[in-house]
């Protein structure tokens, strides 16, 4: 394009699942929660109403200070922003910038790639296992920064939480961002480590487990240095990346730990459920702990079963890519979006 920057020539951005307007679908491609958020939350946001002609405050401080309270850590160690993308993109100019090149899975995030391209950072990718687990002992120095989804995207596989240890630890002059966005559906957190290691960065969401996709919620948690590290630059862009409706939101979902705890249950044993009536059906699905399923049918390619349930008004991921063309990625949906995919998929593979 004749105005456009050579960078903006350049870069391929990421692309996100797709968004139909015109309903109709059963929508198990994005990841999104099944159920919606918590009555608190609602009440919250139309509380925060009152206040719109308000600028909110710069470093969201009651939310910062819910989110240390409930992970019993001090507020100086959470930084929030606006969706855990977001905050992943501040990673880059803040840690790795300048630096020898940064590490992450050849199948992961497609966004670390994003980002990498966007900010001139160097990268070096390390292949999954043929089985799409994570070498953990392949994350070696010289580096100049690690990025690892735990469970992993788009596998729902992931590693222990003395596998991700082993990591930090050998890389302790880099900085080790582990982002768990779909930690809460049976993951194990790298939480507990941060009292141990200064060199660590947890990014997490409140669109998945919590039903906050639409207002766009993300925190980070690491030592007091790295979060003033994220916040100039956050400040260098832009001072208020989180409105008063968001703030608001995202602090009542934390105080709601009931229906937390009961949704995310439910979505698990959904999870479950959903896997094993694919294997029923022929599929081989890899062991989950995230909100989706990663699967693949020896009798119908990945296109295809992804091209016949978008027939039928389901829609699912399919990613044609290297290594992963021939698996689709199903989000979990409720009970009965679950109960309609595998009927439909009986029908098509029955055909």
């Amino acid at each position: 394009m004749k105005y456009w920057s050579d960078l903006v020539s350049s870069i391929k951005p990421y692309i996100p699942g797709e968004q139909p307007q015109d309903g109709g679908y059963i929508k198990l491609n994005t990841n999104e929660n099944p159920f919606p958020p918590s009555s608190a939350v609602i009440a919250a946001i139309a509380r925060a109403c009152n206040e719109l002609r308000l600028y909110p405050p710069p470093m969201a401080d009651e939310l910062r200070d819910q989110i240390a309270r409930y992970f019993g850590i001090k507020p100086e160690m959470v930084f929030v922003g606006n969706g855990s993308d977001e905050i992943l993109a501040f990673c880059y100019p803040a840690f790795f910038v300048g630096k020898a090149p940064i590490l992450f899975n050849d199948i992961t995030y497609s966004f670390y790639e994003v980002y990498s391209e966007l900010f001139s950072v160097k990268y070096r990718k390390v292949p999954l296992e043929a089985d799409f687990n994570i070498v953990g002992a392949a994350f070696t120095p010289p580096n100049g920064g690690i990025i690892i989804a735990n469970p992993n995207a788009p596998t729902g596989v992931a590693l222990s939480l003395g596998e991700v240890e082993a990591i930090v630890a050998n890389n302790r002059e880099s900085v080790i961002v582990v982002d768990e966005a779909y930690i809460d559906f049976g993951g194990e957190s790298a939480i507990p480590l941060l009292t141990t290691y200064e060199n660590l960065v947890i990014v997490q969401t409140l669109s998945k487990s919590r039903s906050l996709a639409g207002l766009r919620v993300g925190f980070a948690l690491a030592n007091p240095q790295l979060i003033q590290a994220l916040a100039r630059i956050k400040d260098s862009f832009n001072s208020y990346t989180l409105d008063r409706l968001a703030i608001a939101g995202a602090k009542a979902s934390f105080e709601d730990e009931e229906y937390f705890a009961r949704t995310r249950r439910e979505i698990i044993a959904i999870r479950e459920q959903t896997a094993s009536a694919l294997r029923q059906l022929g599929f081989v699905v890899l062991p989950s702990k995230a909100n989706f399923l990663f699967a693949s049918h020896s009798q119908m390619a990945a296109k295809e079963l992804y091209e016949k349930l978008k027939g039928v008004g389901i829609l699912i991921r399919y990613f044609n890519k290297p290594r992963i063309d021939n698996h689709v990625r199903i989000s979990i949906g409720t009970a009965q979006d679950m109960r309609d995919l595998v009927v439909a998929l009986r029908l098509i593979i029955g055909a």
